[in-house]
């Protein structure tokens, strides 16, 4: 089956109407009728603007990498595109076509 996978990238310390990003996110996409979204935290990060973070340091300020992840239908991924952009602002969001070979929501045993 052919899919569109989402990355989103943001940081820890991002926020949403005053509420941590990645779990706006969350919500906003479980109410789209996804089946699924991960959150992945890195232990590590590097902006050409911020330079490194790392959770060596004592105080990383909420500058460690998160990538929010889903795989869904290329159709409903481009209808929540616009909301997860304005929710977003100027963080990176990319898309990649795939196909789902085997398991998760898509498989005919989970309808």
């Amino acid at each position: 089956m052919n899919a569109t996978k989402v990355s989103i990238f943001i940081n820890e310390s991002d926020r949403f109407q005053g509420k941590a990003l990645h779990l706006q996110l969350l919500h906003a996409l479980g109410k789209e009728g996804l089946a699924g979204a991960t959150v992945v935290r890195g232990v590590a990060g590097y902006t050409r603007s911020a330079g490194i973070s790392t959770t060596s340091l004592v105080d990383a300020g909420g500058t460690l990498p998160l990538v929010i992840e889903f795989i869904d239908e290329p159709e409903h991924v481009e209808r929540i595109l616009p909301m997860l952009e304005t929710m977003v602002g100027n963080r990176l969001i990319v898309t990649a076509e795939v196909t789902i070979r085997h398991g998760g929501a898509f498989s005919k045993d989970s309808k």
